[in-house]
């Protein structure tokens, strides 16, 4: 009966250390793979591409002062025509051209006004050049003096009556401006595990930032820079 006893409790002890050890071997595992993971290093990797705009929004803004209405209706008209065929004679076509409505004030109407108003009327009207000629619209913004022999009255550099230029073809260059930019992700994060003897593991996460379009610089509207900045978590490993 002893002997029995003996060999059962011989046999639980060496069960109880076989667990034991595997125990401990699984949680040394655990805390090396735990450590092996939580060493990472995160990088961004930035894409940039200068490319020429493709659409341009040109408005001709015509304003008129008189004492008739009438007589600013006519000049409006007469100017907006005029600047039409100009338009039509360099190379646009009707499909590129808007026109407004006119816009005619009574400054006697106002609120705050006196007898003492100079013109009564004032009026405006605009023609929007809506194109992908670009280069076009460039150099014929540069030929407006001829609308001014003509009496055009043509406004000058308001906001309202800048060139917008944009570029419309992001969706053809995303995929691979966003490769680009991963790769020189992984380039920094590469160089980073060198320098800390380390080797580049898997990635844990990453991030693709918002594509930017900018001018390139004040001067030159119509050339944009496009950038998109990817950030990227790699795991770093002995």
């Amino acid at each position: 009966m002893t002997t029995s006893r003996s060999s059962h409790a011989l046999i639980f002890a060496i069960g109880a250390i076989i667990s034991a050890g595997l125990l401990s071997y699984g949680l040394i595992t655990s805390v090396n793979d735990f450590r092996s993971f939580d060493r990472f290093v995160t990088v961004k990797g930035l894409a940039e591409r200068e490319v020429k705009a493709d659409t341009a929004i040109w408005p001709l803004k015509v304003v008129r002062a008189g004492n008739t209405q009438n007589l600013i209706y006519e000049e409006l008209d007469k100017d907006i025509q005029a600047i039409r065929r100009f338009l039509l004679k360099n190379g646009f076509s009707d499909a590129d051209i808007s026109i407004s409505a006119p816009n005619v004030f009574d400054k006697l109407a106002e609120r705050w006004a006196t007898e003492e108003v100079g013109l009564r009327y004032t009026g405006d009207q605009t023609l929007t050049v809506y194109t992908d000629q670009v280069d076009r619209v460039r150099t014929l913004r540069q030929q407006l003096s001829e609308l001014g022999k003509q009496g055009v009255g043509l406004s000058g550099n308001n906001y309202d009556t800048m060139v917008e230029y944009h570029f419309n073809g992001l969706n053809d260059i995303k995929p691979s401006m966003i490769e680009e930019s991963a790769r020189n992700a992984r380039e920094v994060a590469l160089r980073f595990a060198e320098h800390s003897d380390s080797q580049l593991g898997k990635v844990r996460m990453a991030y693709q930032g918002q594509f930017t379009i900018s001018d390139r610089d004040s001067n030159t509207p119509h050339l944009k820079v496009i950038r998109v900045v990817s950030t990227v978590e790699y795991q770093l490993v002995d």
